[in-house]
């Protein structure tokens, strides 16, 4: 356990947190929804109940991380008490967009609208993460040369080392699964990495991989716990906010470049899922190509 329960690292340049640690030792932390301006990591030590993340549900227990992206709505109903540890940082802190070829994280750990947004850990991979942990708090504590870079070095090690382990649980899910679906799932997932600029409609991808709207829809389902429709423009929504953050593109170009002839209506699907506006997100999530980290 750590010696005390909050530890912060505030950006001196703009007075906003850019990093944080705690313990939290009940379940009212969690229990409402949330939609923070940062990356958010739990790790639950003791507990279980269901998660509600984006429109989907999950059972979890202890020995459970979750990892949460910028502003993807969550929250936590535990079934009783719930201990755990969290772990939040800000993109101007560590732009997981930027280092995702060194980290692999992107789109695995976080930002993954494909897989459920959590990991199981066994009691190893658990006391490895957590010693990471200890290491960035006790840095936390110091007043020494370069923290942000030694708190970004641990952050990475243990970023990189969660993406492992879900790769691998990934792998078992895959090899157990049904395979004339797991075929179906895996062509639907490259049709959408392929078209999602220009198809936004489920029967457009029905189509395209000549499997009947029932067929795909029951597919999608079973395997990604939402519905068709919302697979295709959350995957729209999480490269919105890749082109929010890391250029200085208008939202009208950016709405053209995702499909959207009209720059007000494509402003109301990010609203009705993300819950805060395309230029909003971008000045709270920051824009700042020319940062180190």
């Amino acid at each position: 356990m750590l010696s005390q329960s909050v530890y912060t690292l505030v950006n001196q340049q703009n007075g906003n947190l850019s990093f944080k640690v705690f313990e939290f030792d009940n379940s009212s932390y969690f229990d409402h929804i949330q939609r923070n301006n940062f990356f958010t990591i739990i790790i639950i030590n003791s507990g279980e109940g269901l998660a509600k993340v984006d429109l989907s549900e999950y059972s979890f227990r202890e020995n459970t991380l979750f990892a949460f992206y910028p502003y993807q709505p969550f929250m936590l109903a535990s079934e009783g008490p719930m201990t755990g540890i969290s772990v939040q940082f800000h993109h101007d802190f560590f732009c997981i967009y930027r280092h995702h070829k060194e980290i692999a994280s992107n789109g695995i750990l976080f930002n993954n609208v494909y897989q459920q947004p959590f990991i199981l850990l066994d009691q190893n991979n658990k006391l490895t993460l957590m010693n990471i942990v200890r290491e960035i708090v006790n840095e936390l504590k110091m007043e020494a040369l370069r923290k942000d870079e030694v708190l970004v070095s641990y952050l990475k090690i243990f970023l990189v080392l969660a993406t492992r382990i879900k790769l691998e649980q990934q792998s078992v899910k895959e090899i157990s699964g049904n395979d004339k679906q797991l075929f179906i799932i895996q062509n639907l997932r490259n049709a959408i990495e392929d078209h999602f600029r220009t198809k936004h409609s489920a029967s457009e991808y029905a189509d395209m991989l000549h499997v009947t709207p029932v067929v795909l829809a029951r597919a999608a389902k079973n395997h990604f716990n939402m519905t068709l429709s919302d697979l295709i423009t959350e995957r729209i929504i999480v490269e919105a906010k890749r082109e929010l953050y890391l250029t200085d593109k208008t939202v009208k170009e950016i709405a053209y470049e995702l499909g959207y002839d009209d720059e007000y209506y494509f402003s109301r699907v990010f609203k009705g899922k993300t819950d805060i506006s395309p230029q909003s997100y971008r000045e709270t999530i920051g824009f700042n190509r020319g940062a180190v980290s």
